[in-house]
């Protein structure tokens, strides 16, 4: 509890600047066990936040870093973190909204339709300033290599790595976790 004020001032100093979606300390608070932080010496420098909406699917949300730690490795400490917590949890995969898809390219993400992401993810969309013109991407890395197939309306279409700069899509199928 001790890390709330730190990790509201990092997000909100980016939601500030219309990149990230504000957080209040209320909300923190509820959801203080979904964060991973990263220090630098005595110093939070990042902070990331597992957030599940299913028994196979969870958002990797709250992804931050301070601006002067940028470079140094934090954010991709963090988001392998947050990878190995979903697998400890047996995750199939996991989504985030983004401004950089590369670097979540790079982390082995690929871009989605956002109309395939579970509705409940939506649900932070709509106190988002930016929802009648969102420009956030949707990513989703899978973290379980050959699953079975399933029906088209059961399973998420995603696209191949190469299409994060826009080329064609290459389909991939994924479990949607039941009741979504």
């Amino acid at each position: 509890m001790t890390d709330i004020p730190a990790i509201l001032a990092l997000i909100n100093g980016y939601a500030a600047n219309e990149i990230m979606l504000s957080r209040t300390e209320f909300e923190l608070s509820e959801f203080i066990r979904d964060f991973t932080v990263s220090y630098d010496g005595e110093k939070l420098i990042g902070c990331a936040a597992l957030h599940f909406y299913g028994p196979t699917i969870a958002e990797l949300r709250s992804l931050a870093v301070e601006p002067g730690s940028k470079g140094t490795g934090a954010g991709r400490l963090l988001m392998e973190a947050i990878d190995e917590e979903a697998k400890t949890f047996d995750l199939h995969s996991l989504f985030a909204f983004t401004y950089v898809p590369d670097f979540f390219a790079k982390m082995g993400y690929s871009l989605v339709d956002r109309n395939e992401l579970p509705l409940k993810a939506w649900k932070d969309c709509l106190r988002c300033p930016k929802f009648q013109a969102c420009d956030e991407i949707a990513v989703l890395k899978q973290l379980k290599e050959g699953l079975p197939g399933r029906l088209a309306s059961d399973a998420f279409r995603i696209f191949s790595p190469e299409t994060v700069s826009g080329s064609a899509s290459q389909g991939i199928t994924l479990p949607r976790p039941n009741g979504s």
